[in-house]
């Protein structure tokens, strides 16, 4: 063969081994908005990002950057994702295995007659002897088609995925564990009002009791005080009760036995955002982990078509051997003994049944459910992010007129009890004031408990801190 036929052949075999088989991958067209529905009305349109900001630089309370720390360190959900990651990293390795030559070792020692190494050698004087095999033997599949490649194609996209997971799972144990600790906040608010409320409550009753007993206020006075004082304590061991548990939801959280959560602040003390920029809906499907890890698994569907399809292909490979056979063992390693081989081999399917058309169609399908998962997952990420919008503004309108509804209704019991202090009234306007109080203060604490809630909502459903290092997740760089 001349040389220019050896250079053809080489182009040829380059060219063979530079494709492969299969659909390369596309990203799916989705259907992004041009903006985050209700995001214009708060003007927080801009290619800046609310997520951009560290999760410390969101929820600044020192006791709760310390439990967040400590979650993110002892969490057993996080940990299970961890070794799930190196599983995937692991797989990783196994597929990558697969470009190179794999090479073992072969034994053996036998005796037997008229046999030698498990061959029958017929012999008219039957011959007892021993025999001896060692070697290497070596193989590596030729990747003609890109089988392999797409097999490491599918296994890295796993990898990738595995640690989307793990990011998706680190900023919805931070949002769990800020949001928890809010709601417990909350709860800390309401009982501080229904014990303020009660200890009223308590003057009131003690005030009508002594009216009653000097002829002054009616049994139907006194019986409405203690009505409305019974009423408010009752409340008090339920938010207890609520107290305890929120505890032990966070406790689960941080990967410790149930117990107290130490807190050194109020909820009117955390601080709020003043300016809130949500970023561009098309950076979104780049930014929120969840995304991004249903599209990895989309990539793994995507190159497990290509492995499907090259099964039809016939699999190339080159096979050698190398080693001594003898029948005495001190001889075994001397180059009398010495043996090797070299071949090419090559195996295909001729009729299989159906079975790797079925194999085919399953991987087919199973990138039409990853493409829809991923445009579902999108689709359920723009959603978020407005539903946080949207309940922020709305919640900052429903304050503004609560804070001037509770100052109405201090200001009732204040004029209440000037009256009363005057004669022009009875004690009964003034608890009928309090009663009014009560109800209005703890909407209020609610309602300044979901403005935090809905900042915690809005930074996970931007994939809040999706640009920093692993390591910096811990809060260690500050």
């Amino acid at each position: 063969m001349t040389s220019s036929r050896y250079t053809l052949c080489l182009g040829a075999l380059l060219a063979l081994t530079g494709c492969a088989v299969g659909p390369n991958y596309k990203r799916p067209v989705v259907n992004t908005p041009a903006t985050f529905r209700g995001a214009a009305e708060v003007n927080v349109v801009t290619a800046n990002s609310f997520a951009d900001l560290p999760w410390w630089g969101v929820f600044k309370d020192p006791a709760l950057q310390d439990l967040v720390r400590e979650a993110l360190t002892n969490n057993y959900d996080l940990r299970i994702t961890l070794t799930r990651v190196d599983q995937a990293r692991a797989l990783q390795a196994q597929a990558h295995s697969q470009f190179l030559p794999q090479i073992g070792y072969d034994g053996e020692a036998a005796r037997g007659r008229n046999e030698y190494l498990g061959t029958i050698t017929p012999n008219p004087k039957p011959v007892t002897t021993d025999s001896y095999l060692a070697g290497f033997q070596a193989f590596w599949e030729i990747d003609l088609w890109g089988r392999v490649r797409r097999m490491n194609e599918a296994a890295r996209a796993n990898f990738m995925a595995s640690q989307e997971g793990r990011r998706a799972v680190t900023i919805s144990l931070i949002s769990g564990v800020a949001g928890a600790y809010f709601e417990l906040l909350e709860l800390d608010d309401q009982l501080a009002i229904a014990q303020r409320t009660r200890d009223s409550y308590e003057r009131t009753l003690k005030l009508f009791e002594d009216q009653h007993a000097g002829g002054l206020a009616s049994k139907l006075e006194v019986s409405r005080a203690e009505l409305a004082l019974r009423t408010v304590t009752a409340t008090i061991p339920e938010i207890e009760r609520q107290i305890g548990l929120k505890e032990n939801e966070i406790n689960t959280l941080l990967g410790r036995n149930p117990g107290p959560v130490p807190r050194t602040s109020t909820l009117l003390a955390q601080e709020m955002p003043v300016e809130i920029p949500v970023g561009l809906p098309s950076s979104l499907l780049e930014r929120r982990p969840d995304v991004r890890e249903v599209e990895q698994r989309m990539r793994e569907a995507n190159a497990e078509i290509g492995v499907a399809i090259g099964d039809f292909f016939p699999r190339i490979g080159l096979t050698t051997f190398y080693g001594g056979t003898s029948t005495d063992f001190d001889n075994l390693l001397k180059s009398q003994a010495n043996i090797w081989s070299a071949a090419a081999t090559a195996a295909g399917p001729v009729f299989t049944g159906g079975r790797l058309t079925g194999r085919y169609r399953q991987t087919k399908a199973a990138w039409e459910e990853a493409k829809l998962a991923y445009q579902q997952t999108a689709l359920v990420a723009f959603r978020e992010v407005s539903d946080a919008l949207i309940s922020h503004r709305q919640f900052e309108d429903e304050r503004v007129e609560q804070v001037q509804a509770v100052g109405a209704g201090r200001e009732a019991v204040d004029l209440a009890t000037a009256r009363y202090k005057e004669g022009k009234a009875s004690y009964y306007e003034v608890l009928e004031a309090q009663q009014q109080l009560y109800p209005a203060e703890n909407s209020l604490s609610r309602i300044e408990a979901a403005r935090r809630l809905t900042i915690v909502q809005l930074y996970k459903s931007l994939g809040g801190g999706w640009s920093l290092k692993d390591s910096e997740w811990t809060g260690a760089s500050e």
